[in-house]
């Protein structure tokens, strides 16, 4: 595996392997690997022919007060990991390279942003769709991978490449979960013992929900009312959001309706933020 720095030295080899045929997939992350972001890896490996992982915790999408120094970092852990899953090339840039003295160009992508963690979290989808872009700029590739745990961040990409004509495919990956049921997420290590039993009542609202609309329940009141109640009882829990939208907008529904519904929560267990979703069919 390949460890690059520079971002002049990754445009440079990304142009090569292009002139060569070979078909180049990334998967950008913040690093503190976990099985979730393996399966990201995995999946490039089998759709491209050289991987490129990147390893950059982006100061632009953290807010004020937010966990930017705290957030885990191990790059000792993570080269070893993302080579066992099959990384090829990891780019590993550091936070001059990206934002140079003097940078100032941003990307926003609008409509969507400002809603839901876009709300809780304001500038953190523009820090979002700009390092998107660069590192796309940067590795060049052909197919990009990210996991369905960020539903909304996806939803927004996915924007950002339709609307710009970027020449990349999207691919997503399913949401990977521990035995518990908890969704994986580098932030999962922030939880105490008695705060990660708790976090569990997020899956199990989720699993709730799907169970009641397949068997034909169609009321967001009802079913929202449901989920609340059992994660009020995984107090104390401080609940940012719980919405119910249309997957192929993201705009909130006042009804279940086909072809499908996701539904979306935030919550909060002492210091720690957690998010879920689930894509839930609907007949």
């Amino acid at each position: 595996m390949q460890i690059v720095r520079s971002v002049q030295e990754m445009q440079g080899i990304a142009e090569r392997l292009r002139s060569e045929g070979k078909r180049i997939g990334v998967i950008p992350t913040m690093g503190s690997l976990h099985q979730g972001h393996l399966s990201l890896i995995e999946l490039a490996h089998r759709e491209s022919d050289v991987v490129v992982t990147t390893l950059f915790v982006n100061p632009t999408q953290f807010g004020e007060g937010e966990d930017f120094e705290r957030y885990p970092r191990d790059l000792d852990r993570d080269k070893v990991l993302a080579q066992g899953a099959g990384t090829d090339i990891l780019f590993v840039p550091d936070a001059n390279e990206m934002y140079p003295e003097g940078y100032g160009t941003f990307v926003s992508v609008e409509g969507v942003t400002e809603i839901l963690e876009g709300a809780f979290r304001p500038g953190h989808f523009r820090g979002v769709a700009t390092i998107v872009l660069k590192l796309f700029n940067i590795t060049k590739p052909h197919v990009a991978v990210f996991g369905q745990k960020d539903a909304q961040q996806l939803f927004i990409i996915q924007k950002l490449v339709g609307d710009l004509n970027l020449d990349v495919q999207i691919r997503v990956a399913p949401i990977l979960r521990d035995v518990d049921g908890l969704a994986l997420s580098s932030r999962n290590v922030y939880l105490k013992s008695d705060e990660r039993l708790r976090a569990t009542a997020l899956s199990r609202s989720l699993k709730h929900a799907e169970a009641r609309v397949r068997a034909g329940e169609r009321s967001v009141v009802r079913v929202k009312g449901e989920m609340q109640e059992i994660l009020r009882q995984a107090d104390p829990m401080k609940i940012d959001y719980l919405t119910f939208v249309d997957p192929s907008s993201f705009r909130e529904v006042a009804a279940i309706e086909p072809p499908s519904l996701l539904i979306a929560l935030a919550v909060r267990l002492g210091a720690t933020r957690l998010i879920d979703n689930i894509l839930i069919p609907v007949p």
